[in-house]
């Protein structure tokens, strides 16, 4: 990743020793928020924090935790994998944020969903619903057909509201979204990355999950999650999301891969377009759309594909800038730049080992953040300002 230096902001890149993350890391250990945990913190294009703790899986044997463990990065595959497929085709003009799938998705359409559009899918203000155990409906459906089926489903659910009148969070809306960039390229949405985005940026250890780990990992490279009923057995290497891999491993929902550094690669390049520090393959102008805060539905907190920070309870903490966007993903992984600062936080966790039930990431997670603000000398709560 390049180097992003802001000539009007000059911090000490010291840690302050009273603010190091590192004994909170421990605290989370012993307090058994996850098993283990990778922070990584870039200012600046300079790593200034890259810590590894912990125990990448306890069962069925224990393997510690590395910094370059390979995570299963659950809901940020909406982010940094359909996306940011998204925004190329916008930038490109093949899709318009205003197009209606009743014209993306011909003759497919339910008569409900015909006016919705990318920007209220992107924005989870489609009023589709959350979530469907679509999984549990396709055993006898063959491999190849699980897809479309989904896809089929999903038209036949009625809205949960009107298009554009709320938020709610959907992962049916970004298998759409995969369904529309399949559509609009003509590859699937693996190939598309590998060729466009992770393989140009060389991000060696950043895919989606295609019915099993790529060859040349081994099961111990990556950080295990939960133990599965349906599969008998705990998931390390393969995906954990249901109805990703009941689908052949990968949705436009789930199914992203990666390390902590991969994850701050492609988290750099979209900082370094949005400041308009690299060009080529996306445009300023692109990444700052897809960075915007949409102003419908009233009190949403919905970018384009990603969230910003909440006056309130972010998850963010209270120290991140409101020119800030992030993500979370149900195995314990987040991620959250602050475009303002030109600071990237990487948190990835297995929190769900063994155990989903396990959700003390919630409140630890704002007080790691917080942390990291105070070791920069950002300490100060959004809307003050940092002297």
């Amino acid at each position: 990743m390049g180097t992003c230096i802001s000539k009007e902001e000059k911090i000490d890149m010291r840690p302050l020793k009273s603010a190091n993350p590192d004994k909170l890391l421990e605290e989370g250990l012993s307090d058994r928020v996850y098993p283990g945990a990778v922070l990584l913190v870039v200012h600046r294009g300079k790593r200034v924090f890259f810590r590894a703790v912990g125990h990448a899986a306890l069962e069925p044997r224990p393997i510690l935790m590395k910094m370059g463990t390979i995570f299963d990065l659950a809901s940020l595959t909406k982010p940094l994998a359909t996306t940011l497929a998204m925004m190329k085709l916008v930038e490109q003009e093949r899709v318009n944020l205003e197009d209606t799938l009743e014209g993306l998705l011909p003759g497919q359409v339910s008569e409900d969903k015909r006016a919705i559009t990318p920007r209220l899918l992107l924005s989870h203000a489609s009023g589709m619903a959350d979530w469907q155990p679509f999984y549990s409906r396709l055993d006898a459906v063959p491999p190849g057909q699980r897809k479309q089926q989904v896809r089929e489903w999903i038209m036949d659910i009625p809205l949960v509201s009107s298009p554009g009148s709320e938020a709610l969070y959907s992962d049916l809306g970004f298998m759409v979204l995969e369904w529309i960039i399949e559509l609009k390229t003509g590859k699937n949405l693996n190939e598309l990355l590998l060729d466009q985005w992770y393989g140009p940026l060389g991000l060696r250890n950043l895919f989606l999950y295609e019915q099993t780990r790529p060859p040349h990992l081994e099961k111990t490279a990556f950080a295990a999650t939960e133990f599965c009923r349906r599969r008998n057995r705990i998931l390390q290497g393969e995906v954990h999301d249901e109805n990703a891999y009941a689908v052949g491993g990968y949705a436009g929902h789930a199914g992203l891969f990666g390390t902590a550094e991969d994850v701050s690669g492609i988290a750099g390049f979209l900082l370094e377009c949005y400041l308009g520090m690299r060009k080529g393959l996306l445009q300023p102008d692109t990444v700052r759309a897809f960075f915007t805060r949409q102003g419908e539905p009233e009190d949403t907190t919905w970018a384009l594909g990603w969230d910003t920070p909440s006056r309130s309870g972010s998850s963010a903490g209270d120290c991140f800038s409101e020119k800030s966007v992030g993500h979370l993903g149900f195995t314990g992984t987040s991620l959250w730049m602050d475009l303002e600062r030109q600071l990237l936080v990487i948190f990835l966790t297995n929190r769900v080992h063994p155990s989903s039930e396990n959700e003390k990431i919630k409140a630890f997670r704002p007080r790691i953040h917080n942390r990291v603000m105070e070791m920069l000398g950002f300490g100060k709560r959004r809307g003050e300002a940092n002297g």
